[in-house]
C-alpha cells in the first residue's frame, strides 16, 4: 500500500481559503495536495503517476464541475469527491452516476471529507494496481513461446493433459513440459493461480474436440 507521501490531492476550487484550508488540513495527515483556482489550471498541471484523487468544487469560473468531470472521463480521470455550496439533488445524482465518490455539501464535516478522500485514494490504488498486473502479466504471455501460447488455452479451460496434447497432436509428455515452461514463465504456482491469471488476460476458453475416457 502506497505511503500517503506516495500519493497526491489535487483541489479544484475558485475559493482561495478553501483551497489553503484543505490544503492545510490534508497536510496535517501528510498528504501533498496541489491547488487550483479553475478547471483550466489543472487541466494543464502535469499528472504524476501516483495514487491520486480530485476535490472538486461544483461552481467554478471556467466550467461547471459536472462538465469537468466528463470531460477528463474520457482520459485516465482520479476518483472524484464533490464539495459545493449550491448542491441539488440532480446534480448529486448526476456526479455519483459518474462515477464521484462522494458529493459534499458546505460546509461539511471534516470526517465525512476525510472518510470520502481516504475511500478515493484507496480506489486509486487499487486501479494502479490492477493496471499494473495487467502488463507484468502481457509482458509473460508474450514471453510463450508459440507452442506454449497453444498449451495456455488448453490447460485452463481444464483439460486433461493427454486431452490438450491430442488437441495439439503431440505427446502427453511433450505436452507436460509445456506446461511446465508456461506455469513457469507466467508465475503461477498453482493451477487456481494460472486460471486466475488468464481470466484477466481474458484469455479464450478452449472446448476439447476429444471427448474424456
Amino acid at each position: 500500500m502506497a505511503e500517503p507521501k506516495d500519493q497526491i490531492v489535487f483541489i479544484v476550487d475558485d475559493d482561495r481559503r478553501i483551497r489553503e484550508s484543505l490544503s492545510e488540513l490534508l497536510s496535517s495527515f501528510d498528504i501533498r495536495t496541489v491547488a487550483f483556482g479553475c478547471a483550466a489550471e489543472y487541466l494543464a498541471h502535469p499528472k504524476p503517476d501516483l495514487p491520486s484523487c480530485l476535490v472538486l468544487d461544483l461552481q467554478l469560473p471556467d466550467i461547471n464541475g459536472l462538465d469537468l468531470q466528463s470531460q477528463i472521463a474520457e482520459g485516465r480521470v482520479p476518483p472524484i469527491v464533490f464539495i459545493t455550496g449550491h448542491g441539488d439533488i440532480p446534480s448529486s445524482v448526476r456526479a455519483i452516476k459518474a462515477g464521484a465518490i462522494d458529493f459534499l455539501t458546505k460546509p461539511y464535516k471534516q470526517d465525512d471529507l476525510m472518510r470520502a478522500i481516504n475511500a478515493a485514494l484507496a480506489q486509486s490504488r487499487d486501479s494502479q494496481q490492477k493496471v499494473a498486473e495487467l502488463a507484468d502479466l502481457q509482458q509473460r504471455l508474450s514471453s510463450l513461446t508459440p507452442r506454449e501460447a497453444e498449451v495456455l488455452p488448453l490447460i485452463v479451460s481444464g483439460l486433461l493433459n493427454k486431452q490438450a496434447a491430442a488437441e495439439l497432436g503431440i505427446s502427453e509428455v511433450t505436452l507436460q513440459i509445456h506446461r511446465g515452461n508456461v506455469m513457469k514463465k507466467m508465475g503461477a504456482d498453482s493451477f487456481a493461480e494460472l486460471v486466475r491469471k488468464a481470466m484477466v488476460l481474458s484469455v479464450p476458453v478452449t472446448r476439447s474436440r476429444h471427448s474424456r475416457r
